[in-house]
């Protein structure tokens, strides 16, 4: 758990960054409804947690630098017994204060008389435009009432500035208490894909090792970070397979994608395994050249080494294993330069892990790949596809779909892999899978 005085050192760094002539707004996410009055589960924005730590919806982040009174505030709802005693406790006003740490705390009611005189004498204003439209709305009508009031001295900001400027590098950079929480969340997804390698079976249904995923979820109070991708045979060719819906077959592998998010920090972990518990020597030899092309580009996620590092490596070694197989001709090197590799493998090896999957953060720095560095967290997730219908391929290829994919932080020394609690070597995978038999 991360303590509220955590949660005050990140916005006491932002409004370092942003200056004493700037106010921050962040706005909690809101509620979506599902169908008629039935809601989605309630997940809060990534950058309001990340400030806040602040659970609920219908509230509103300002962040005054500099200012006297107090710099940091929150726009909640009040306690209300009859809402709570249909919808669950409220924080309050007074626990934004007394549990949250904010400086000062107002009804959500009163945020149209309140936020504008915040605005007010204010140079530039940080925000996430484009997010929510209604929110956006509000925002400008805010800004245009202090406009209004020009002739009678007041200044009106004059700059609208880009909050993931600031913010998302900040989220970069994780915390040992982050950390903590993100070992959490992998060890709970690596016992998940323990739990369905052991459980599957030829003729169960796709769903059926997918409940078996979010059954250990549950069990340690995660949720799915994401969809869960649980695909057997050629549907582990589709790199975003939503179904879950296919029987499996004996003789096919089973891709599964599932990671658990805990305290809203995500772990994201792909394995690739046989649905009968053995290997054919197609799979195999596919496999292999995978989890080398991992191990390559795990090797690369060290401080200092630029961000597509890992992806090369992992590329090359695809690339090599293809040609080695013959299912690529001429040299590694002519392969590289002409990309033929895509054919077999077309996405990236890895992105930026933490509060969300696919988590905040700019890939590059003045048009070049940015370095890593200690405390940065990326997925490693290598893979070859090979589709059905696939020309050019031998057919006891096709059909076949496999990736792995590690957690890996950066270190000031080697990487650390926080997601080895589920093995991914081919003889481990069978003997696993042997051992519940």
């Amino acid at each position: 758990m991360i303590e509220p005085r955590e949660f005050a050192r990140r916005r006491k760094q932002l409004m370092r960054m942003a200056g004493n002539e700037a106010i921050v707004i962040v706005a909690a996410a809101p509620e979506r409804v599902r169908n008629n009055d039935a809601h989605y589960p309630y997940r809060q924005d990534s950058d309001f947690h990340y400030l806040t730590g602040f659970p609920e919806p219908d509230a509103v982040l300002a962040l005054v630098p500099g200012r006297a009174a107090s710099e940091t505030i929150l726009f909640c709802r009040e306690r209300d017994r009859e809402r709570e005693q249909w919808d669950g406790a409220r924080s309050g006003t007074e626990g934004a204060v007394a549990t949250f740490g904010m400086d000062d705390a107002f009804p959500i009611e009163d945020i149209d008389e309140i936020l504008p005189g915040l605005i007010e004498g204010r140079e530039r204003v940080y925000y996430h435009f484009g997010r929510d439209t209604d929110f956006d709305l509000k925002l400008i009508g805010w800004v245009n009432r202090v406009r209004q009031l020009v002739r009678s001295g007041a200044k009106p900001p004059h700059e609208f500035v880009a909050l993931s400027h600031l913010l998302h590098d900040l989220r970069l950079y994780k915390s040992r208490n982050e950390l903590r929480l993100m070992r959490k969340s992998a060890d709970i997804a690596a016992a998940a894909h323990i739990r369905a390698m052991r459980a599957t079976r030829p003729g169960m249904n796709e769903h059926e090792v997918e409940a078996e995923l979010l059954h250990a979820f549950r069990s340690e109070g995660a949720v799915a970070s994401y969809e869960p991708i649980v695909g057997g045979g050629a549907n582990a060719c589709v790199l975003h397979y939503r179904a879950n819906s296919a029987p499996l077959v004996d003789g096919d592998l089973l891709l599964i994608d599932a990671g658990a998010e805990y305290q809203c920090y995500a772990s994201d972990i792909t394995r690739t395994f046989p649905v009968n518990g053995r290997y054919s020597p197609e799979q195999r030899a596919l496999y292999d050249i995978v989890l080398a092309a991992q191990l390559a580009g795990i090797d690369e996620v060290r401080a200092g080494r630029p961000f597509n590092a890992y992806h090369d490596a992992a590329v090359r070694m695809i690339t090599k294993g293809l040609c080695k197989l013959g299912l690529l001709s001429g040299s590694v090197e002519k392969n590289l330069r002409e990309h033929t590799y895509r054919k077999f493998y077309m996405h990236k090896t890895g992105h930026w892990l933490g509060l969300d999957v696919h988590d905040a953060g700019d890939y590059r720095v003045d048009g070049e790949f940015r370095e890593l560095e200690p405390g940065m967290v990326v997925t490693v997730e290598p893979g070859l596809y090979l589709a059905p219908d696939l020309k050019g391929v031998p057919a006891k290829f096709r059909g076949i779909g496999i990736r792995i994919e590690d957690d890996v932080v950066v270190t000031a020394g080697a990487p650390e892999v926080i997601s080895s609690g589920v093995p991914k070597d081919a003889d481990e995978i069978e003997a696993l899978m042997a051992s519940s038999r």
